[in-house]
């Protein structure tokens, strides 16, 4: 039938993303949402599955502060992230629920210029207010994500767009590029056509056959979770050339993260007692408002009045990548000829804040490759 005969509706392409986490499901949305494409994604785990260390974004805090430090392209694409942000968490907005505006302070023990003049409300803090050892300040309005509740969200998106899941543990890239989406189905192990692959998947890029990128590597980032509704602001004091993080990170739903920590190359999987408790001391250092009120109006609160109000304690694997984030494109053999390969992952600590922008650029890597096969 040709492509100009009224009521032709040309056939959609079919793009798998392989990865789950919130750059992954991000971009799956966006691919989906574009239309003209079938998407399905394939993943060893989902949001619905219980937390383990091979699955970061649960663990995340997680809050909008970008990390571009002046880096043009990379504060486009967290600009860009905090746009959509922003307008799903309005008043009303569809996923206000996943989300909490709040006035946010950074201190810097380095004095750095971390480039943030761009978020709302932004000012720099005079002197006489900045906490001891810190050489600047700066405040702003931004936003947190209650990790659970949005990666859960944008899942449900996804699917009731008619996009399609598919929970297996992948060797190699080819096995989707040949196989298609349904190869791990046994009762559907047919092959199927695939146009083109998505790849997010985090630290697994390490040693997922096809990607195996020696650049990627962990940063592993230690929290604890307190039950503390009376918090509704952020903090954050760093030094990064140090690897100091101390922040406070309010969730919605009243809960709130304190951290951290920034080890590379540290694959401890689970939380460490002793560190726990030097998060607690370094997050009631900076924020006395943790230790629940009706003590705080008594005397000078303790870790240990913390304890009571500990959830949980956790850890996680930063999917960081020397250079950065990688989004380009590569072509491998697939069931019909040579199919385009787009890579998105090495974000380390700022999936969510970098997840839509680079979502943006994903889908037009993906689109000038298709536009271009032969």
């Amino acid at each position: 039938m040709a492509a100009t005969q009224a009521g032709y509706i040309p056939e959609s392409k079919h793009v798998v993303v392989i990865g789950a986490g919130v750059v992954g499901l991000t971009t799956a949305v966006k691919i989906l949402e574009k239309g003209g494409y079938d998407v399905t994604i394939i993943a060893e785990t989902f949001p619905t599955d219980p937390k383990t260390i091979r699955y970061t974004s649960l663990w995340a805090g997680a809050h909008h502060v970008s990390h571009a430090e002046g880096d043009s392209k990379q504060e486009k694409i967290d600009s860009d992230t905090f746009d959509v942000m922003w307008k799903l968490s309005e008043p009303g907005g569809e996923a206000e629920g996943c989300f909490l505006r709040i006035p946010q302070t950074d201190y810097y023990y380095d004095g750095r210029d971390t480039h943030l003049n761009w978020m709302p409300d932004f000012q720099r803090l005079p002197e006489d207010s900045l906490i001891p050892n810190a050489k600047i300040g700066v405040s702003f309005t931004t936003l947190t994500i209650d990790t659970p509740v949005y990666l859960n969200y944008l899942l449900s998106r996804f699917l009731s767009k008619g996009g399609r899941i598919v929970k297996a543990s992948i060797q190699h890239i080819s096995q989707i590029a040949e196989g298609g989406a349904n190869v791990f189905s046994q009762s559907l192990a047919r092959k199927t056509s695939v146009d083109a692959l998505v790849v997010c998947p985090g630290l697994g890029a390490r040693t997922l056959g096809g990607v195996e990128d020696k650049d990627v590597y962990p940063v592993r980032g230690q929290v604890v979770l307190l039950r503390a509704p009376w918090v509704r602001f952020g903090r954050t004091s760093s030094h990064l050339a140090q690897g100091l993080w101390t922040y406070i990170i309010p969730r919605r739903c009243g809960d709130v993260i304190v951290g951290g920590t920034k080890a590379e190359n540290d694959w401890y999987p689970v939380a460490r007692p002793e560190t726990t408790l030097d998060i607690l001391k370094r997050g009631l250092e900076l924020c006395p408002e943790l230790a629940p009120p009706e003590i705080r109006a008594q005397r000078q609160p303790t870790v240990d009045d913390l304890l009571p109000i500990v959830l949980e304690e956790g850890c996680g694997f930063r999917p960081a990548r020397k250079g950065g984030i990688r989004l380009d494109v590569d072509w491998i053999e697939g069931a019909k000829g040579k199919i385009p390969v787009v890579f998105n992952y090495g974000h380390a600590g700022a999936g969510y804040q970098s997840s839509w922008g680079s979502a943006n650029i994903a889908i037009e890597l993906l689109e000038k490759s298709l536009s271009e096969k032969k």
